[in-house]
């Protein structure tokens, strides 16, 4: 596990903690503050509880079973059965890293002290996050309201000793041995607390800000692909000029622009058609307005950046403790907010994509590459080159519009009608992970297509920046133009060298850091 330790309490945790923790493996350390606020909300939980007057989640039952009166000697069982019986997800299991976020977020709700929780059922937490314990979560069972009920079950099943989880070596284990293995001692719930670990949005909030994460550096490599793609295509660079781009002053359009002015600045294939001579007054859309879509999709990204941002500063649970002691039902625990930036990233995630699988289309054709072989080929007929690569870029394209299709604008009622609306958050997020990791081959495929293609062009060489991406593709195992071979490891080492970010610095060891 990390060194390094994340101190959590009442404010807000950062995007780079949340990274670090769910990636990294970051220790976390609850500070003093965060237990002076869990110890004094435990103590308004507890004089409440001895009151004869009905508190949800403490002396009655959940969801639409609380109308039901629950009495003293029947409490801490009420509190064990909704972890057992909420630990209800089917399928495959979710990632490490996405458990994690999510166990981060709700030690985080549990920082605050609006949830009443016990000091040591915080302390326990932050333990299995240190000792590397992830519970067994599944890719099915919350509806994105009343909180990530199913995933936060199965978290809160293993702090009580039950159910699986992955052990640091990340071997399948049952809970009662992997925590006493750590010397972690298994909770006993007390009054509140099973409502306490399951009443949050953490999940998709988790998911939010690791995409977020990785969106970020692939629409950089969107940028640079582009780039690439209007070298090799011999396209024209001056519709990017700063002063036509101020014209409709869009941020991320803006940046975008100077991405690719810096990308393709002293490049000798640009300068070997600026002369009079030169016919190509103005290039495709997928060229020519690639500021225009990739800056529309960071300034999306901002818009998720913003709203993430309000909600890691949340304390999502019902009912919650307030400063003065009241506990009071609410409905902060609704997953529209982030529902609604899941659904809206996954757009521009499939448009992006769109727009990179159609600039490959146009390198590998013969009659729209400007004297480009067929297909990037060796000797088109007898090899068919690249042709394949931009049919799986095709497949993967068609499945990300799929994926943009909003999940939140669906609603099953659930609970006998008590809760009749859901945010459905939770599938948003799952989807936009897979719209990201889409993105990413997608991408690559494009920058592995366009690499050939300026290799292509010699004896003119591509410009400094992108001439340092091919090199480093090169390095990295993916071979320049020759016959035909197989081209699944070459499209997997490439993509990774997307997601790791390795061909962007390559570019910037020249540009100097790219927005």
């Amino acid at each position: 596990m990390g060194d390094t330790n994340i101190q959590v309490g009442p404010e807000p945790l950062t995007f780079a903690e949340v990274v670090a923790v769910a990636r990294d493996g970051a220790r976390v350390a609850l500070t003093d503050e965060a237990m002076k606020a869990i110890t004094d909300s435990r103590a308004a939980i507890e004089e409440l509880e001895s009151r004869p007057t009905p508190v949800y989640g403490v002396s009655t039952g959940f969801g639409a079973l609380a109308t039901r009166h629950i009495a003293p000697e029947l409490r801490a069982r009420l509190q064990l059965n909704i972890v057992r019986s909420h630990a209800a997800g089917s399928g495959p299991e979710v990632e490490r890293e996405v458990v994690r976020a999510l166990m981060l977020l709700r030690l985080h709700t549990l920082a605050t002290g609006r949830t009443g929780v016990q000091p040591a059922t915080a302390r326990a937490f932050a333990a299995l996050l240190n000792a590397g314990i992830t519970p067994i979560v599944h890719e099915h069972g919350s509806l994105g309201c009343s909180g990530d009920l199913a995933p936060l079950a199965h978290c809160a099943l293993a702090l009580i000793g039950e159910g699986q989880v992955r052990d640091a070596k990340v071997d399948l284990r049952e809970a009662k041995d992997a925590l006493a293995e750590a010397g972690i001692e298994p909770v006993t719930l007390g009054a509140k607390e099973g409502l306490a670990l399951l009443n949050g949005t953490d999940g998709m909030l988790g998911m939010l800000v690791l995409a977020i994460r990785d969106l970020h550096r692939l629409f950089t490599a969107a940028d640079l692909a582009a780039a690439m793609s209007v070298e090799a295509l011999l396209g024209t660079d001056r519709v990017f000029a700063a002063d036509l781009q101020a014209l409709r002053p869009h941020p991320g359009q803006g940046i975008s622009a100077a991405n690719l002015r810096a990308l393709l600045a002293d490049s000798p294939i640009m300068a070997s058609h600026r002369g009079p001579d030169c016919t190509r007054v103005q290039d495709a859309y997928s060229l020519r307005c690639a500021p225009q879509v990739n800056g529309a999709a960071r300034d999306t990204l901002a818009h998720a950046e913003l709203v993430a941002s309000r909600e890691l500063a949340s304390a999502v649970d019902n009912p919650v403790v307030l400063p003065d002691g009241r506990v009071e039902s609410n409905g902060n625990f609704h997953g529209a907010p982030v529902a609604y930036v899941l659904d809206f990233l996954a757009v521009p995630t499939a448009d992006v994509a769109s727009m990179s699988e159609r600039r490959t289309d146009r390198l590998l054709d013969k009659a729209r590459s400007f004297g480009l072989p067929a297909f990037l080929a060796d000797d088109p007929g007898v090899d068919s080159g690249l042709m394949i690569a931009q049919y799986t870029q095709a497949a993967i394209v068609s499945d990300l519009k799929r994926h943009a299709v909003p999940s939140s604008a669906d609603s099953i009622p659930s609970s006998a009608m008590q809760e009749d609306h859901v945010s459905m958050g939770w599938n948003a997020a799952r989807k936009l992970r897979r719209a990201v990791d889409g993105l990413t081959q997608v991408v690559a495929i494009e920058i592995m297509a366009a690499a050939r293609a300026l290799e292509l062009r010699a004896p003119l060489r591509p410009g400094p920046a992108t001439a340092a991406v091919v090199a480093r593709l090169r390095e990295g195992g993916v071979p320049g133009p020759g016959p035909d071979r197989h081209l699944a490891p070459e499209i997997a080492a490439t993509t990774e060298l997307v997601r790791d970010g390795s061909l962007v610095a390559a570019a910037e060891s020249v540009t100097g850091p790219l927005s």
